[in-house]
């Protein structure tokens, strides 16, 4: 079973970047069908490929959900990551050992795995820089963090990609890449 998953996990990295945002577009697309309640409450999940009830969300679960249909177990890399490196992690929370129920939903940690992975992109206001399957951190105006994925729909002027994200009200297409201010652009894989 172990080989089998290893094979698995192998085939799904090796699929070209361009799969991978073409599916995890789609996946976020598909996500604003759906009724989602926010929902950030700490739960024990399974892992690896553990989630929070479909019904049940935050910002982060946009992104670990669509980046799953693409074969991406974000839950698992990141925790992996973590226990390699622990002391790159944030600190906020005061852990002292990764955490598979909880460490990738927090949006500062997938900012530093995305980092580490070498999928961080330069901040810009041009967007121009910004491409569907992208990913975009910002600090609300009341310093939360939060995470949405760029796609392929453009805002009514055709200047801007909109961007599917949770911060609320379930799951929203919605003309909000430069709304708060940015924090983080990735291409990842």
């Amino acid at each position: 079973m172990a080989v089998a998953f290893a094979v698995l996990s192998s085939s799904l990295h090796a699929q070209q970047p361009h799969d991978v945002s073409r599916i995890v577009i789609d996946a976020a697309m598909a996500q604003t069908r759906q009724v989602v309640t926010y929902d950030p409450t700490y739960t024990r999940i399974a892992y690896p490929g553990g989630d929070v009830p479909a019904d049940r969300g935050v910002c982060t679960d946009v992104v670990i959900r669509a980046y799953r249909k693409a074969g991406i177990d974000l839950q698992k890399e990141v925790h992996e990551d973590m226990r390699r490196a622990f002391s790159k992690y944030p600190k906020i929370w005061g852990l002292s050992r990764p955490d598979t129920n909880i460490d990738h939903r927090r949006v500062p940690n997938l900012m530093t795995y995305f980092k580490r992975k070498g999928s961080a992109l330069p901040v810009t206001r041009d967007p121009a820089t910004w491409k569907p399957g992208d990913l975009v951190t910002w600090n609300l105006t009341s310093g939360v963090p939060h995470i949405g994925v760029v796609v392929d729909a453009t805002s009514s002027d055709g200047k801007r990609h909109l961007v599917v994200h949770n911060i609320g009200a379930g799951p929203q297409l919605e003309d909000v890449l430069f709304a708060w201010t940015v924090t983080g652009h990735y291409r990842f894989p």
